[in-house]
């Protein structure tokens, strides 16, 4: 039988979702705490992997089970054994052959900043004094909608078999005395969302025209796009699958 968990943390300690040798992450706790309450060696696929820092608000994993689970129990005893920081929202069986990373048809992400020093947001937004025409970014932001190959975005030594993505929104506004990006795609490679929005800065810091992000897009080279911003600031907000996944 299969499950789905619905989890989220704030990234800060975690070395990126990936179990990697000698550093913390969020699979490897899920793994270990799952393994030891279920009595039997747990392993979890995730809907995605987010890098060291990078925060989610709606994360989903999926792992096998021979015997049927008392997930409300389940959830009870996870949250009881991860740390603060860590959070299970919902744990609930979904077909036997459906699968959290492949069966999302959406992800969204958000970027966080803020122009004034501020000692509550230092872990959860990135501190920019430079400043910004949104207007000229949401501009470029808008002429991804063009584009499916996003291979200049890209991290350069990645295993993916194609750079194509639809993306389906993407925005900035202002809220609560912070600057957001909004971006939504049905899938993202890696860190493509940290270069997308390096970008679009450096168009809103006047270095670039709006013109930029097309020569960027069609150029396929990740040296002319902009330096990724750092991970503290962005969160994986929403991973969206077809309804017809879950049992009930």
């Amino acid at each position: 039988m299969r499950y789905f968990i619905e989890l989220s943390y704030f990234g800060k300690a975690y070395h990126g979702w990936q179990v990697q040798p000698d550093s913390i992450t969020v699979q490897e706790i899920l793994e270990k705490n799952l393994s030891k309450v279920l009595r039997s060696q747990i392993e979890i696929v995730g809907a995605g992997r987010t890098d060291a820092g990078v925060h989610a608000r709606q994360m989903f994993a999926h792992f096998d089970s021979q015997e049927l689970i008392n997930t409300a129990l389940l959830k009870y005893k996870l949250n009881s054994m991860t740390p603060k920081d860590l959070a299970i929202s919902r744990i609930f069986q979904v077909k036997e052959d459906a699968h959290a990373r492949f069966d999302a048809v959406s992800r969204s992400y958000e970027y966080h900043i803020v122009q004034r020093k501020d000692p509550f947001s230092k872990d959860q937004a990135w501190f920019l004094k430079h400043d910004l025409d949104i207007e000229k970014m949401n501009k470029a932001a808008s002429a991804l909608f063009d584009y499916t190959n996003f291979k200049c975005f890209s991290k350069s030594r990645t295993d993916v078999r194609t750079y194509n993505c639809r993306i389906d929104h993407a925005c900035w506004e202002l809220e609560n005395n912070k600057l957001v990006f909004h971006i939504t795609a049905d899938r993202f490679l890696r860190n493509m969302v940290r270069a997308i929005v390096g970008t679009l800065l450096e168009i809103g810091q006047n270095k670039y025209p709006v013109s930029h992000i097309h020569q960027v897009i069609e150029s396929e080279d990740r040296g002319k796009a902009g330096t990724s911003v750092p991970a503290h600031g962005l969160y994986l907000t929403r991973i969206e699958y077809p309804e017809n996944i879950i049992l009930q």
